[in-house]
């Protein structure tokens, strides 16, 4: 018997994993998805993650911008994109993208986040000429994270260079990290399905492994709650941690909670808070080599990312700042968040919130701070 209080035998064997530190197999990744126990399997993952963060849970102050809409895929899961001459298609000029990361300074933004569309029209050096402008206009401590591994692929294919060249030209202009997005699920039959222009499986891992040859770190992400099942998701978390064993520079892994609204794919249910905080706990269970594990409160909703904190989740993302993506796609949570909010979410959980930036280096560690701020529901 181990130390957690299971309602399922069948978790006992992974629990003895947990407790001893060992590596969790395929099998016991579809078996924490069979089980019913919910309570148990937070256990194992508060656990763990308190194993490698103790009391803390991450936040920062960022600002995200999406540069354009107009893109040459046009997935059906997508409800952001739209093609040129579209109602609701835009496009933001270099001057646009500079002055609204200079809005986050004053803020105190730790980090410029940006990803958008695939547009037919900009040349690779536009997004080179984007980073040097943005290197330039802010602060040395402000990261820039940008651009998908599907986008580094893109630049890539218009501009007759390899995928390690654009990593190389866009960090000696200034890019210090890459944002996860992209990754969906590594199933070629989903991909077929629901996004087949996009980036595969092998080659979003690669592009990942040659920005962390490169001293670039990034981050990692699953799409979940479409059409793809428990044994996809498995696989995919296993593709991961092996990525990490070979390259090491993934900083954080983020499931993503589809939205069906607004979608060719809007038939399609939403993701329910209990499959919201199953799949986080499963995730910290199986992604031993990856240090965080983010709930990103714009998709799961505030209440699932309190929760989450005791599901193990170490880290609830940011300020935000002006989100397009997901609430084009239905989502009903707030386009940003105060400091002081997110302080006052993380205490009210009984955890010490800490202020990072990109890389989770330490800004503030809030000891003894009173939860302020309203967070509505």
């Amino acid at each position: 018997m181990t130390a957690f209080r299971l309602a399922d035998p069948a978790l006992e064997p992974i629990a003895a994993k947990t407790i001893n530190g060992e590596r969790l197999s395929r099998a016991d990744g579809l078996a924490l998805y069979a089980s019913r126990d919910l309570v148990g399997i937070a256990q194992m993952a508060d656990h763990v993650r308190r194993r490698i963060n103790g009391d803390r849970v991450h936040f920062m102050v960022n600002r995200h911008i999406n540069p354009t809409n107009i893109c040459e895929n046009r997935c059906k899961f997508c409800a952001f994109s739209r093609s040129k001459g579209q109602e609701g298609a835009y496009e933001m000029t270099l001057d646009e993208i500079v002055a609204a990361a200079r809005e986050s300074v004053p803020e105190g933004a730790h980090e410029i986040h940006i990803v958008g569309g695939l547009h037919p029209e900009w040349p690779f050096e536009f997004y080179v000429d984007m980073v040097r402008r943005l290197r330039e206009a802010l602060p040395a401590k402000v990261i820039i994270q940008a651009f998908t591994a599907v986008e580094i692929e893109y630049y890539a294919k218009i501009s007759d260079l390899s995928t390690l060249e654009v990593l190389r030209q866009l960090k000696d202009a200034g890019l210090d990290a890459l944002p996860g997005g992209g990754a969906e699920i590594f199933s070629e039959r989903t991909r077929q399905a629901a996004w087949e222009k996009k980036t595969s499986a092998d080659d979003w891992l690669r592009i990942h492994g040659e920005a962390h040859s490169l001293g670039i770190k990034t981050n990692c992400t699953m799409l979940y709650g479409h059409i793809e099942t428990f044994e996809e998701r498995v696989d995919h978390l296993i593709r991961l941690r092996e990525q990490q064993d070979v390259s090491g520079g993934f900083l954080a892994f983020i499931p993503l909670a589809f939205h069906p609204a607004n979608t060719e794919l809007e038939d399609l249910p939403s993701t329910t808070g209990y499959d919201d905080l199953k799949t986080l706990a499963i995730s910290r269970l199986m992604l031993d080599n990856i240090d965080h594990i983010k709930a990103f409160w714009i998709m799961v909703g505030l209440k699932v990312a309190q929760l989450s904190t005791v599901f193990g989740v170490d880290d609830i993302d940011g300020t935000v700042v002006e989100e397009r993506i997901t609430h084009m796609a239905g989502a009903t949570t707030p386009e940003a968040l105060t400091k002081d909010e997110l302080v006052g979410l993380i205490v009210e959980t009984g955890h010490t919130p800490v202020e990072r930036d990109t890389l989770y280096n330490v800004i503030r560690v809030y000891d003894d701070m009173p939860a302020t701020g309203s967070l509505g529901s």
